[in-house]
């Protein structure tokens, strides 16, 4: 009876010790899964707040995630040039994102989140200022980016070509999906303009691609199938705005027609899509005709630097200002109105807004 015990007594131990050493990771950084992340949301005068911006030099200062703090985000998304690399040398651009890490301030903006953040990037953290499907390098700097947002060995990203990425956000009684799309990895090269002072000029006849035809189907089958009460499109170029001449989904504009196809076709409730890249902040919208509400393409940039000697450009899509600060994006979703106050702020306070309701 006496050996019953102890052998008893032996198993007990090995089971705690078995049950502490399978402690389940964080589901956000784990292969996605058919079930929705449920997000904890902050007490909060809104029921989900997003964060987000690029243009983000590594080696600057860096006052807006205090800025950020005070907003009680929920989550941040990444716009894109998160670092700038600009480089052949992986180790070095492993150097920047770690410059990055730890910076303080930016430390002290992931714990108020408990790390839930989210991106995506464009040319200057992919290696080459506007590069596209061409660039040397662009598996080697995915598997960095992807460890600069600490994403698990076995999530999906890990494996396949390019960055692009959806989640689903538990919130409430709410699902916000968050489509993340990659801009860089698939991207046919720019044609120079020859015709006027613009850098670059569209492709024409169908010609081109900006996504790709691997992501366009992954793109159709996220939209087609999607239940989800909200929508959130993150892309790193403008999507709407495209008389500037510079990077922007107008440089390919049946792919501008193919995504209104298949946003008209599948109609993901309450959408809005993200971007970044310009150093300068606005809204765009356009009527697309299964909506009632515009869908708009709010533009971020840059946490670190903004182009300061801004005085006009051609927009006929845009709604209000050009904010050629730097400043962040704000989300502040009200599930009772069914609204999403979009902010741009920096560390004043609010530099613009628009309240969409849907």
């Amino acid at each position: 009876m006496l050996n019953l015990r102890v052998l008893s007594f032996y198993f007990l131990i090995i089971s705690i010790v078995s049950c502490k050493n399978n402690k389940p990771q964080d589901s956000k950084q784990n292969t996605p899964s058919t079930q929705p992340n449920e997000v904890k949301t902050k007490i909060n005068t809104f029921d989900f707040v997003v964060a987000f911006g690029s243009c983000n030099k590594q080696n600057h200062k860096q006052p807006l995630w205090n800025a950020m703090v005070k907003q009680n985000p929920d989550i941040f998304i990444w716009g894109g040039d998160n670092i700038y690399a600009d480089t052949e040398d992986m180790t070095k651009m492993a150097q920047d994102y770690q410059t990055q890490l730890e910076n303080p301030n930016y430390k002290a903006f992931l714990n108020t989140i408990d790390h839930q953040i989210y991106g995506v990037w464009d040319d200057h953290d992919y290696g080459k200022n506007d590069a596209g499907k061409e660039w040397t390098y662009k598996t080697e700097s995915q598997q960095l980016f992807l460890d600069f947002l600490g994403v698990d060995s076995t999530d999906v990203r890990r494996n396949q070509k390019g960055i692009y990425y959806s989640e689903e956000l538990q919130v409430k009684d709410n699902i916000i999906k968050l489509i993340l799309l990659d801009t860089r990895y698939f991207r046919s090269p720019l044609q120079d303009n020859k015709e006027s002072d613009k850098r670059y000029q569209p492709w024409r006849n169908g010609e081109g691609t900006l996504l790709g035809e691997t992501q366009w189907k992954w793109l159709e089958n996220e939209l087609k199938l999607s239940n989800a009460d909200y929508h959130i499109i993150m892309s790193s170029i403008q999507i709407w705005s495209n008389e500037h001449g510079f990077e922007t989904w107008g440089n390919f504009p049946h792919e501008v027609d193919k995504l209104k196809q298949l946003l008209n076709t599948y109609q993901p409730q309450n959408l809005v899509m993200l971007s970044g890249d310009r150093h300068i902040s606005e809204f765009s919208s356009q009527t697309l005709k299964a909506y009632d509400y515009p869908i708009f393409d709010f533009t971020s940039s840059g946490l670190t630097h903004a182009y300061s000697k801004f005085t006009s450009e051609p927009n006929e899509d845009r709604v209000g200002k050009v904010v050629a600060t730097e400043s962040f994006g704000m989300l502040k979703y009200n599930f009772e109105s069914n609204s999403v106050l979009l902010e741009m702020r920096n560390e004043a306070g609010v530099l613009q807004d628009y309240d969409l309701k849907f």
